[in-house]
C-alpha cells in the first residue's frame, strides 16, 4: 500500500525522521513546518493522508484540523504530547481520525497509517439510506436531507456501522470491532468524542438518531415509516 502523505510538524528533526520512514514504506512524503504552509500544501497536494502535530506556529493543529475537515475527508493522524489525554480528546474533537502520543515509534505511525488507509480502501461499495441520512460507502459522501456533510474517516466508519445495525444496542467494544476491525487503539472517551462530533454533524432538525444507553453503549434509532 502506498500513497501521498503530508507531514505537518514544526520540529524539523521529527518531521524529517517520519518522512524517511514513510518513504521507506513506499509513500511519497512532503513536509510543512507551520500551520499556514501546511494548509496551503494540503490544498495543492491533495494527500491521501496527513500527519498533523497538535502544537504548530502561525496556525495551530486544532484549528488547522477543523479547516481541513470542513474541506475534505482526508484521513488525519494527530501527534499529541506525552501523557496528555485531554489533548487526544481535543484532537479527535477537531476531526482527527487517530492519534499518536509523543515520543513515538515511527513504525507505529506507519502501522496506523496503513490501518487507516486500509479501512478507506476496503469500504464496502454500497449506498445506505435510513430516514433522511444517506451514506455512500464507496465515496464516503454523506447527506442529511439534501445537504452534504463532511465527516472524518473515523466518523464515516462509525456512521456506516450504526446504519448497518439500526435499532441495535452496540457497546463501545462492538463499535471498535465493527467499525475499525480492532485497529482503533483508543480509549472510551476517544470513541465518545468521535460519536459526539458525529451527532453534531448529522443533527439537522433537532432529531438525534444516535442515542446513548447509559451503562450499555449506543443505539441508532430508526423510526418506522
Amino acid at each position: 500500500m502506498s500513497g501521498t502523505v503530508l507531514i505537518i510538524e514544526d520540529d524539523t528533526r521529527i518531521a524529517n525522521w517520519v518522512k524517511v520512514y514513510f518513504e521507506r514504506a513506499g509513500f511519497y512524503a512532503e513536509v510543512a513546518h507551520d500551520g499556514e504552509s501546511g494548509l496551503d500544501l494540503a490544498r495543492d497536494l491533495v494527500p491521501d493522508l496527513i500527519i498533523l502535530d497538535l502544537m504548530l506556529p502561525r496556525l495551530d493543529g486544532v484549528e488547522l484540523c477543523r479547516i481541513l475537515r470542513r474541506e475534505s475527508d482526508v484521513p488525519i493522524i494527530m501527534l499529541t504530547a506525552r501523557e496528555a489525554p485531554a489533548e487526544r480528546v481535543i484532537g479527535l474533537d477537531s476531526g482527527a481520525d487517530d492519534y499518536v502520543v509523543k515520543p513515538f515509534d515511527p513504525d507505529e505511525v506507519i502501522a496506523r497509517a496503513h490501518a487507516l488507509l486500509r479501512r478507506v480502501k476496503d469500504r464496502v461499495q454500497q449506498v445506505l439510506t435510513l430516514g433522511d441520512i444517506t451514506l455512500n460507502d464507496t465515496t464516503g459522501m454523506v447527506t442529511v436531507g439534501e445537504e452534504p456533510v463532511t465527516l472524518s474517516q473515523a466518523q464515516i466508519a462509525l456512521l456506516s456501522t450504526f446504519m448497518r445495525h439500526p435499532n441495535q444496542l452496540l457497546t463501545r467494544d462492538q463499535l471498535i470491532s465493527l467499525a475499525f476491525n480492532d485497529d482503533f487503539d483508543g480509549f472510551d472517551r476517544a470513541i465518545d468524542s468521535q460519536i459526539a462530533r458525529l451527532r453534531k454533524q448529522i443533527n439537522r432538525d433537532g432529531r438525534q438518531p444516535i442515542q446513548t444507553v447509559y451503562g450499555g453503549g449506543y443505539r441508532f434509532m430508526v423510526e418506522d415509516e
